[in-house]
């Protein structure tokens, strides 16, 4: 009765799965300028990650879910560096470097979110786009992120905890960000 439930291995899956196909949705290199990198791929994978541990978070049902999906996330960046031929050595200095980059950014985007589009654009200008000004595709991405944020606030924590997670076809966020 007082045992705290675990989450599923299939609904841990689900969710990550759903995001990691999220961040390879070919229109975020195409039309939302994010670089086609090793680099860029890793941003969206956070970014996503980001926006679906938030979410998790906020719900006492699916908060074990976020640190679950999150400690599935860095077995696959350890699993990816491994299968790029990255050492056993470096595999440790890495995952920091690469902890220490989801934390950075996680924190950028929460404030930014708090702040509103301009915010928003700005730091994935600055991270996800590697850019100092705010390019359009930063905006569009900016756009998209809000819709997300909306988006996943609305799914309720049931659905969540059973690994129901989707997110909008970024083909449809308008390019006008204020659209």
């Amino acid at each position: 009765m007082f045992r705290r439930r675990c989450p599923s291995k299939a609904t841990i899956r689900a969710l990550y799965g759903a995001i990691v196909a999220q961040a390879r949705s070919p229109s975020f290199y195409t039309s939302y300028e994010v670089p086609d990198t090793i680099e860029g791929r890793f941003d969206m994978i956070v970014l996503h990650q980001f926006l679906c541990v938030r979410r998790l978070a906020r719900d006492p049902e699916t908060r074990s879910l976020g640190q679950a999906v999150f400690d599935l996330f860095c077995r696959d960046l350890d699993h990816n560096l491994r299968e790029m031929g990255v050492s056993d050595l470096a595999v440790p200095r890495q995952m920091r470097a690469f902890g220490e980059a989801y934390y950075g950014r996680s924190l950028a985007y929460e404030r930014a979110l708090a702040k509103g589009p301009e915010a928003c654009a700005a730091a994935l200008a600055r991270n996800v786009l590697g850019a100092g000004g705010i390019p359009a595709g930063a905006l569009r991405l900016a756009h998209y992120v809000l819709e997300v944020a909306r988006i996943l606030d609305q799914i309720p924590a049931s659905a969540l905890a059973c690994g129901a997670l989707s997110f909008p076809d970024p083909d449809r966020i308008p390019l006008d960000a204020t659209a």
